[in-house]
């Protein structure tokens, strides 16, 4: 990964945790946890977190190219 992509990368990644500070709620919640939450940061890489009281714990970010079954949080 190149430097101007890394910089971008964690651009989208900011934004995305800042949204969620604001709407905790706004991920849909994941299929084999609903108490778990997911929400797209790029094309291929999804953060999954859950809301715990007042504070958001980032769980996994998952690569959405790799083997869907390897997930632990989708069907």
């Amino acid at each position: 990964m190149g430097q101007k992509t890394a910089t971008e990368f964690l651009s989208k990644l900011d934004t995305r945790i800042h949204t969620l500070k604001e709407q905790p709620f706004i991920g849909k919640p994941s299929a084999k946890k609903p108490e778990i939450r997911t929400i797209l940061i790029t094309r291929h890489n999804r953060l999954y977190y859950k809301v715990s009281n007042k504070a958001i714990i980032i769980l996994n970010m998952y690569d959405t190219r790799r083997n869907p079954q390897k997930n632990p949080y989708e069907s």
